[in-house]
C-alpha cells in the first residue's frame, strides 16, 4: 500500500488529500500539522475551512484511508510520498522585504524530513513557491540525507476557492515537474500513477522542475492581469459614459480572449495573486530583468488604485466626509462561496473608510467577527504566518461592528458598500433596506451584482463600478 503524508492542513493540503483519498482507496493518506486546533477541527463535525462539497468527501474517507494527525515525525517516517503545503508568506523584513517569499517554514519542513526519514522518499512541493525553491530543498535534503535517496517534485495546485472540490475532481491539468534523471523520471511516474486513478492521461503534464514552479506563478499573474485590465477600463468607462459590462462582454466574445475573468470589481483578493506577482517581480529583479519586473508590478498598482478609487468615490459622494456616519459593508470574503479573507479588497476599503472616521457595520454569511477584527488590526502579510505566530488577540477596532444579518447592518446607515458577490445580496429586499436608512441613501456596488435601475426607482443613489454615473455623482469628481 502506497502511503502519502501531507505536511500542512490548510486550504491546499486538506482538500487535495481528501480527494486523493476518495479517488484512491488503495492509498493511505495522512494530513499532519503542528496546530492541534486545526487537526482537531479536521477530525470534528465542523471542518476548519468552508468549501462546497468538502464535507461529503472528508466524511466518506475519514477513518478509512484518510487521517488527520499531529504526530508529524511518525507519519513522515512511514510515508513513500510526502506533500509539503506549508505557508510561504511574503517577507516583511530583511533581503527582499515586501516581495520575496519567506521560506522559513519550508526549510524547517525539509530539515525535519531529512531528520526522521529512514527510507527513500519522494518529496512534492505543493505550496506556491518561487522558482528554484526545489533546488534549495534538494540541497538541504541531500546534505542531511545519511545515505537516503530523496527525489524532489514540483506539483503546483491550481485550485480556485469556492470550486476547489470540482477543480480537483475534474482538473484542467495536473502539472508534475521533476529532474530529468532516471531517478527523477521514476519519481514523476510514481506521482503520475496516483493522479491517473481519476485524471485522464492527456491532462497530466510533465515538465522540468523550473518550468513547473514558474508555470504556477505565470498562471496567477496572467489571471490577475486580466482583472487589472478590465478594472483599468472601468475607470475609463466611468469617465466617458461607457458601460464596462457591455465592453467586457464584447471583448470576451473574441474566442482568442474568452469571457472568463473579465468582471470589473473593487479589486482582486485571495492568498495567491498578489503574493505570486510580488514573487515574480522579485525573481525578475534578481535575474537582472527590471523591465519585466516593472511590467508585472503594474498589475498590483492598478488593483491598489481600484480600491482607493472606490473609497474616494464613497467619501466624495457623501459631501466629502463620512466622519461618524454609519456605513454598511456587505461581504468581507475575497469572493463568494468561501470564508477566506486573505488579501480581500474589503480590508483596504474598510481601512480607507475608517481613516475618514466612518462607523462600519459588516455582514458576511461565512466570516466570523473574530476573523474580521483580526484582519482589520493586522499588518500587511501577517495573515500568512501560522496562527500561533500571529499577533495575539489584536485590539478590536472600536468603530467596527459585525452583524449576522444584512438588514441589521444597513439599519440607520448612510451608505451600503457591496464588496463580495454573494448570491443572497442580489435578492435582498432593498425597499425595506431603503426605509431603514438615513437619506440620501447610497449604494456603492463593488461587484456589479444589483440592478441599479431598480434601486434608483426605490430612491437610492447608486454607484456601480464602470457604469454610467448618476447625475449626483457626476457633480462630485472622485479624485484618486
Amino acid at each position: 500500500m502506497v502511503k502519502i503524508c501531507c505536511l500542512g492542513a490548510g486550504y491546499v493540503g486538506g482538500p487535495t488529500m481528501a480527494v486523493i483519498a476518495l479517488k484512491c482507496p488503495d492509498i493511505e493518506v495522512v494530513v499532519v500539522d503542528i496546530s492541534s486546533n486545526r487537526i482537531n477541527a479536521w477530525n470534528s463535525e465542523t471542518l476548519p475551512i468552508y468549501e462546497p462539497g468538502l464535507d461529503d468527501v472528508v466524511k466518506q474517507c475519514r477513518g478509512r484511508n484518510l487521517f488527520f494527525s499531529t504526530d508529524i515525525e511518525k507519519h513522515i517516517a512511514e510515508a513513500d510520498i510526502i506533500f509539503v503545503s506549508v505557508n510561504t508568506p511574503t517577507k516583511t523584513r530583511g533581503l527582499g522585504a515586501g516581495k520575496a517569499a519567506d521560506l522559513t517554514y519550508w526549510e524547517s519542513a525539509a530539515r525535519m524530513i531529512a531528520d526522521v526519514a529512514k527510507s527513500d522518499k519522494v518529496v512534492v512541493e505543493k505550496s506556491t513557491v518561487p522558482v528554484k525553491t526545489a533546488e534549495a530543498i534538494e540541497k538541504i535534503l541531500t546534505h542531511n540525507s545519511k545515505g537516503i535517496n530523496f527525489q524532489i517534485l514540483s506539483n503546483p495546485e491550481f485550485l480556485a476557492e469556492g470550486t476547489a472540490i470540482q477543480d480537483l475532481f475534474n482538473p484542467d491539468r495536473v502539472l508534475i515537474g521533476g529532474r530529468e534523471t532516471p531517478e527523477g523520471k521514476a519519481a514523476v511516474q510514481k506521482l503520475k500513477e496516483v493522479y491517473a486513478h481519476w485524471v485522464p492521461e492527456d491532462r497530466i503534464l510533465t515538465t522540468n522542475l523550473w518550468s513547473a514552479e514558474l508555470s504556477k506563478l505565470a498562471a496567477n499573474a496572467f489571471l490577475a492581469q486580466r482583472i487589472s485590465s478590465v478594472n483599468a477600463m472601468s475607470a475609463l468607462c466611468e469617465a466617458t459614459g461607457a458601460n464596462v459590462s457591455e465592453v467586457s462582454y464584447a471583448v470576451g466574445k473574441d474566442s482568442r480572449i474568452g469571457p472568463k475573468f473579465l468582471n470589473a470589481s473593487v479589486g482582486f483578493g485571495g492568498s495567491c495573486f498578489q503574493k505570486d506577482i510580488l514573487n515574480l517581480v522579485y525573481i525578475c529583479e534578481c535575474n537582472g530583468l527590471p523591465e519585466v519586473a516593472n511590467y508585472w508590478k503594474q498589475v498590483i498598482k492598478i488593483n491598489d488604485y481600484q480600491k482607493s478609487r472606490f473609497v474616494n468615490r464613497v467619501v466624495s459622494s457623501m459631501f466629502n466626509t463620512v466622519a461618524n456616519k454609519k456605513i454598511a459593508v456587505l461581504g468581507f470574503a475575497f469572493k463568494k462561496d468561501t470564508g477566506d479573507t486573505r488579501e480581500t479588497p474589503a480590508i483596504d476599503v474598510c481601512k480607507g473608510l475608517l481613516g475618514d472616521k466612518a462607523k462600519i457595520s459588516i455582514y458576511d454569511p461565512q466570516v466570523t467577527e473574530d476573523q474580521i477584527q483580526r484582519d482589520l488590526a493586522m499588518n500587511k502579510f501577517d495573515w500568512d504566518h501560522p496562527l500561533h505566530l500571529q499577533p495575539m488577540s489584536p485590539t478590536a477596532v472600536k468603530q467596527v461592528t459585525v452583524t449576522w444579518d444584512a438588514y441589521e447592518a444597513t439599519k440607520d446607515a448612510h451608505g451600503v458598500c457591496i464588496l463580495t458577490e454573494w448570491d443572497e445580496f442580489k435578492n435582498l429586499d432593498y425597499a425595506k433596506i431603503y426605509e431603514g436608512m438615513q437619506k440620501p441613501a447610497f449604494v456603492f456596488d463593488g461587484r456589479n451584482i444589483v440592478d441599479s435601475e431598480k434601486l434608483r426607482e426605490i430612491g437610492f443613489i447608486v454607484y456601480s463600478i464602470g457604469k454610467p454615473l448618476d447625475a449626483w455623482l457626476k457633480d462630485m469628481p472622485a479624485v484618486a
